[in-house]
């Protein structure tokens, strides 16, 4: 069986796999990083978004092959030490989500935050502030509905976020 080296929330990882094997069953099933959820694995529901090299990316439609040693996975798990743990040990992102109550079911908020913090990282490098039009490009399906929530927790998120 194939060997593939990449690294998952900062740690370098080395994993048997067919090539063939979607990266989400790699994180999940072999390596045990649950934040990622599988709600579709056509890359439709968007509940496993991850980032691949700082970018939101889908794991469900990403074979294990298509990786390379210098190729940077980081999961919800790994989201907070991308910028340094706040005072609850969160990303601000996640942060916002708690404060503004989102989660029902919960669910696909991993894969939400990682949208969001990846949509607000987009926008900042452009040297823009999040608008309504920036918001209805996240794809991400909650099936509690809870979106006007989701919409005003990346707003706040955004404000704390650092600035690139």
């Amino acid at each position: 069986m194939p060997t593939h080296t990449f690294r998952v929330n900062g740690e370098q990882i080395s994993v048997e796999a067919e090539d063939d094997v979607r990266l989400l069953w790699v994180l999940r099933d072999l390596l045990g990083v649950t934040g990622p959820k599988y709600g579709c694995g056509i890359n439709v529901c968007k509940a496993c978004t991850s980032h691949l090299n700082g970018r939101a990316f889908n794991p469900c439609a990403v074979p294990v092959a298509d990786l390379e040693p210098d190729d940077d996975v980081t999961t919800i798990e790994g989201l907070p030490a991308s910028v340094g743990e706040g005072p609850d040990g969160l990303h601000p992102m996640q942060q916002a989500w708690l404060e503004h109550d989102v989660s029902q079911c919960g669910y696909c908020q991993p894969g939400q935050i990682m949208a969001a913090v990846d949509l607000v990282r987009r926008v900042s490098a452009e040297g823009r502030t999040v608008t309504d039009a920036d918001l209805d490009t996240i794809r991400n399906i909650c099936r509690c509905g809870t979106y006007p929530r989701i919409r005003q927790a990346i707003i706040d998120g955004a404000a704390r976020m650092p600035q690139n």
